[in-house]
């Protein structure tokens, strides 16, 4: 309990601009943990694209045909698990609460070939739910979002929806161009979304897209072919990790710390008597991202961290610093600044990018902070060096990374790399990500080098 109070004000410390603390044992590096760990169902209710409402009892060998059928009267510890086959689309989940002890679980029977819920507007629609596992399933050609989870409009709830855990989804074709989104999270707190893939999505959506969330941790995922964003955090979210996750082809910016968000909607409600932001406290560690035109993109976002990313050949830009939401209506807005990136390894070439830092008005660009990245624009090493909206303290410029296969798909380093024993200690991360320990002075990007 004393460690993980301690880690929690190193953390604080660091991502407000402190040094953290030398001589303290950082927490190991292990597995993530969930609510769900060690817990068994304590009763299995079947569906079947094949089933019977009418004449099923809910067992294997009598399934019912549909979702709703089989959520009459679950109770914590139940599972309801979809037998592989094509199942219909716009299943709703309201209302239902299972407890630390005996979550309630949706999905797939772990295992065995995940079932596919294919069409409709939304494959899942959950709203005001509690301790929820949503697991083991594709979704697939959803024309509005995949999955909409939500806390029904109750916006000032912080408890309407939390405690949700998404682990192996596949969602993939999802929207019809405009603003759809493979995993809508609105108002959702003390959540986690792992082992996921996301695949092609709407242009103008997201892979994941959060609407004032808190308390969040997305990691081990992969996100292909997105649109405007693979992940986006804006409405007053805070509070979210996004850790040892592949980015490729990320979208118009792959991470969207902050956004744009109509003054009704954000979680909590907007203060008339503090300065509000549209994203506040998210980290982005330990990840991989190759293409899109931004990578990273501070959008109204304050008291922000980017740690430990490997970047490979945007489009565009490297970082992009936005402020789309100003002061105005009774509001106060803090400009996006504050913000720390900081034991990065980023490659570019400079014939696809002019300037590395796209920094637009309202902002307080000043304010960001800058140390211990390497540069390397693998066309023109001698163009290497950013220009930056702050000076860079210990930045490495100009040097080979030497991945060890890139036409591969790695992106990890040799041995003999610059990057090898160049980064800041931080208290966080912990493990790269392939879920190795980082060095005590760790290599800098997403991949502790290795003999």
């Amino acid at each position: 309990m004393l460690l993980r109070h301690l880690r929690g004000f190193l953390l604080l410390a660091w991502v407000f601009g402190l040094r953290p603390l030398t001589g303290v044992a950082a927490e190991p590096c292990g597995p993530v943990r969930t609510f769900a760990d060690g817990r068994q169902p304590l009763r299995e209710v079947f569906v079947s694209p094949d089933g019977n409402n009418a004449t099923g009892n809910g067992t294997r060998s009598a399934p019912y045909k549909d979702l709703a059928r089989a959520l009459k009267g679950v109770s914590p510890g139940d599972a309801i698990r979809l037998l592989p086959g094509i199942h219909g689309a716009g299943n709703s989940v309201g209302s239902i609460a299972g407890t630390s002890n005996a979550p309630i679980w949706i999905g797939g029977v772990p295992g065995e070939v995940r079932p596919e819920i294919h069409g409709g507007t939304a494959a899942l629609l959950l709203s005001r739910v509690r301790y929820l596992v949503v697991e083991n399933l594709v979704v697939a050609g959803a024309t509005q979002n995949g999955v909409n989870c939500d806390d029904g409009s109750d916006y000032a709830n912080p408890d309407a929806t939390r405690h949700l855990l998404f682990r192996n989804l596949e969602i993939r074709d999802i929207g019809t161009g405009g603003n759809h989104d493979g995993l809508k999270l609105s108002g959702v707190n003390d959540y986690q979304v792992l082992d996921c893939t996301f695949t092609r999505m709407s242009p103008g959506g997201s892979g994941i897209d959060h609407v004032g969330c808190h308390r969040g941790l997305i990691a081990r995922c992969v996100f292909t072919d997105m649109g405007g964003n693979a992940i986006q955090c804006k409405g007053g979210s805070e509070d979210i990790e996004i850790r040892a996750n592949r980015f490729l082809n990320g979208g118009g910016r792959a991470i969207n710390i902050g956004g744009s968000t109509g003054f009704p909607f954000f979680r909590p409600p907007l203060s008339t008597v503090e300065p509000n932001m549209e994203a506040r406290n998210i980290r982005v560690f330990a990840n991989l991202f190759r293409g899109s035109d931004a990578p990273l993109a501070f959008v109204g976002a304050v008291d922000c961290v980017a740690a430990q990313n490997t970047i490979v050949e945007p489009r565009r830009w490297v970082i992009r610093i936005l402020q789309e939401t100003v002061t105005g209506a009774g509001y106060a807005f803090r400009p996006c600044g504050n913000n720390r990136f900081l034991n990065n390894l980023v490659v570019v070439r400079r014939d696809q990018i002019g300037t590395h830092v796209n920094v637009g008005g309202n902002t307080d660009a000043a304010s960001f902070h800058f140390e211990r990245n390497l540069w390397y624009a693998s066309d023109r090493p001698m163009r290497s060096r950013p220009d930056l909206p702050s000076a860079e303290s210990g930045g490495i410029y100009g040097l080979d990374p030497q991945f060890r296969d890139p036409p591969a798909g790695d992106f990890s380093v040799r041995i003999a790399s610059p990057a090898v024993g160049k980064g800041l200690s931080l208290p966080v991360p912990r493990a790269d990500l392939l879920e190795r320990c980082y060095a005590e002075v760790p290599t800098l990007g997403a991949f502790e080098a290795v003999p």
